[in-house]
């Protein structure tokens, strides 16, 4: 097993709709939102963290391969490999695209052969900032870098809005810098289902009230090693 190189698959993530990712703070401010999102320590603007881009792409591959039956749920595992039957290739792909936590009880001889076939992970995900430009454009103009969205719950019988509640987001055309690096082993080309996992998202959404209309995005000018694949990722059938 030979690592062949380290491939940077980059682009740009576009809001079509706000985008909520909570910050998970707690506290309670006077005049502050009801639901913040999480922001940069040091720079204090919003981003995109790495981990809930993978888990989101993950979750919806996984849901694709229709492999969440046999895991109840959990992350597809190594243990999982046995009871895959038909969609064991699949699985095996994405355990090499986002690694597995290791199997308990201790390991037999296929799956010391499985672990040496599947290591090492091979995606890396990075936490995505917003585009300096379009900081820079919203600076120009004077414009927040979030929006507070006011929701309330309707009673159905006596059709009058109650707890009204509000929540931060980053307002639509915001733009993020992606990006994402691939471990290349043995030659193996597994951008196919990388950009599988990318569309899933485009068309599912990313972060929290999906359902209310939050988190459409787009993955735009997206290049590996500066080659565009954009027309790829457009193709991608699912």
């Amino acid at each position: 097993m030979k690592l062949d190189k380290i491939a940077k698959l980059e682009g740009t993530i576009e809001l079509i709709t706000g985008l909520h990712i909570g910050s998970g703070n707690a506290e309670m401010h006077i005049g502050g939102t009801d639901n913040p999102v999480i922001k940069h320590p040091v720079t204090g603007q919003p981003y995109i963290p790495g981990s809930s881009l993978k888990g989101k792409v993950r979750s919806l591959m996984e849901w694709h391969a229709g492999v969440v039956a046999v895991t109840q749920g959990q992350p597809l595992g190594i243990k999982h490999l046995k009871r895959l039957n038909g969609n064991r290739k699949a699985g095996l792909t994405l355990l090499k695209l986002f690694g597995y936590a290791p199997a308990g009880g201790g390991m037999d001889r296929e799956m010391e052969d499985l672990v040496a076939e599947i290591s090492p992970t091979r995606l890396a995900f990075w936490d995505c900032p917003l585009d300096p430009a379009w900081v820079e454009e919203m600076d120009k103009k004077n414009l927040l870098l979030t929006e507070t969205k006011m929701e309330n719950m309707i009673d159905r019988i006596r059709g009058m809005a109650e707890h009204p509640r509000n929540t931060e987001r980053v307002p639509a055309g915001a733009r993020f810098c992606f990006r994402l690096s691939i471990k290349v082993i043995d030659g193996e080309d597994l951008l196919e289902p990388v950009l599988q996992g990318l569309k899933l998202v485009e068309l599912a959404g990313l972060g929290g009230s999906v359902s209310r209309g939050y988190g459409k995005i787009a993955f735009k000018d997206l290049r590996l090693d500066g080659e565009s694949v954009q027309e790829r990722l457009a193709s991608v059938s699912l």
